[in-house]
């Protein structure tokens, strides 16, 4: 019995280390397969304490996991996320000739559960962003980043990937690389590039010199520094939004993503099409997108029920 687990383990990490060179070779983001790795690592543990390899999971077996992982409290959306990163390995395996027929597609997902971020209001935006200082190096590249990152709808990771080159003053827009490597031409209002151009005349070159150049000679790149002079990561990002937060008072939850998700919603409360929105945000579906018209649905029904008589 123990030796036919230890077999077990070594198939599912043979074919998990196959599937993970395929998704390299795809071009996929490390983000993401480090995603699909830990999904398909939490099946490969629990299938081997039931004797069973990757080749004898049958369609019964995974709806006995997808059961596990509801008992153990997991959200309907997780649960289908983990389901969706199965069916793509075992994609991957009849792609390869080594199955006949994906036993995940005979398991049905679970409908996701409804979430609507959250959305700030146009003037708490402007509270937020208005009351980050811009007399310290720190605080004008804060006030730079958060204008252009409400301004472009630019996610975390975009905010800390954006070189010097990509940015356009002149044509007041920029190259983001979004994700899977997905480069897009965002435009981006006045009081963010006067922002960003305070940072980069006032702030920046003395970010830059902490560090002086970088390995080989080369020096930093990256368009947001951090105090030694080397690109940010996602959690300082966040980290500097939550102290500009509470500066401002907005209240708790507010994340790179919820400009992000403001920014989006505010351009269609404006009248704008869902499929340009789409096209800044880097959509690859537009199904994606039409989250916010259920945030706008969401608005308007409470605006009718606070002033319809007959609500």
């Amino acid at each position: 019995m123990k030796n036919s687990a230890i077999d077990g383990q070594g198939r599912w990490a043979r074919d998990l280390r196959t599937f993970d060179a395929a998704l390299l070779a795809r071009g996929m983001a490390e983000k993401t397969r480090r995603a699909y790795g830990a999904d398909l690592q939490q099946l490969a543990e629990w299938a081997t304490g039931q004797q069973l390899g990757p080749r004898t999971v049958d369609p019964r077996t995974l709806r006995r996991f997808a059961g596990v992982l509801s008992e153990r409290g997991m959200s309907r959306s997780t649960i289908a996320r983990k389901l969706a990163s199965i069916r793509s390995f075992y994609r991957h395996l009849v792609e390869r000739g080594e199955l006949e027929a994906n036993p995940a597609d005979l398991v049905a997902t679970p409908k996701r559960d409804s979430y609507l971020p959250r959305v700030l209001r146009a003037d708490e935006v402007s509270a937020l962003l208005d009351t980050i200082p811009a007399s310290e190096p720190l605080e004008r590249r804060d006030r730079a980043m958060f204008e252009l990152a409400y301004a472009a709808g630019l996610r975390a990771e975009e905010i800390v990937n954006l070189d010097v080159g990509d940015v356009d003053p002149d044509g007041e827009e920029l190259r983001v690389t979004g994700k899977g490597g997905k480069t897009r031409i965002v435009p981006a209002g006045e009081p963010a590039w006067r922002a960003l151009d305070d940072y980069l005349a006032r702030a920046r070159p003395g970010l830059a010199s902490a560090a002086g150049a970088g390995p080989g000679g080369r020096t930093e790149e990256a368009l947001f520094l951090s105090r030694r002079g080397r690109r940010l990561s996602t959690s300082d990002v966040r980290r500097r939004l939550q102290l500009s937060t509470r500066r401002a008072a907005t209240g708790a939850g507010v994340s790179p993503h919820t400009l992000r998700h403001s920014f989006a919603t505010h351009l269609l409360e404006g009248g704008a099409d869902l499929r340009v929105i789409q096209e800044l945000l880097g959509h690859a579906s537009i199904s994606t997108t039409q989250t916010y018209t259920r945030i706008e649905s969401g608005r308007l029904r409470k605006a009718y029920s606070r002033a319809h008589p007959r609500a």
